[in-house]
């Protein structure tokens, strides 16, 4: 009886994993970039203690922003297009991959995008923001 037990859950587990592996697999068509580098057009703003920087994306997303290559003050409440790399892009990935499935489960209505980035290249697109 116990073997049989034992078998049952195996096959449960088995059947649970090649479950979430299938779904990991699927394409959402999602128009999410997965780079390592990203290019976000948005607003330029101090962070709340004023000591770092927030660009929020047209899209809603919000990064806190970073750079040793460039002065980013100059840009404050501009909009920009900035270039960066993101910061611990494989675990921001997993927490962008987990938020979509919370949105499309209905669990949480936005999944925008939230992140540390380096940025390399910054352009003004407008003097001020939207």
């Amino acid at each position: 009886m116990r073997s049989k037990l034992s078998r049952l859950l195996l096959c449960l587990v088995l059947a649970g994993l090649s479950t979430c592996w299938l779904l990991g697999q699927d394409d959402t068509g999602s128009d999410k970039s997965k780079s390592d580098t990203r290019t976000i057009t948005g607003c330029l703003t101090r962070n709340d203690s004023g000591d770092g920087f927030v660009l929020t994306g047209q899209d809603g997303s919000t990064w806190k922003v970073h750079s040793s290559a460039m002065s980013l003050a100059d840009h404050v409440g501009h909009e920009v297009q900035a270039t960066g790399v993101v910061d611990h892009a494989t675990t921001n990935n997993l927490k962008e991959d987990a938020k979509d499935a919370a949105a499309d489960a209905h669990v949480k209505k936005s999944n925008n995008e939230h992140g540390d980035m380096t940025i390399t290249e910054v352009q003004m697109v407008s003097d001020s923001c939207k």
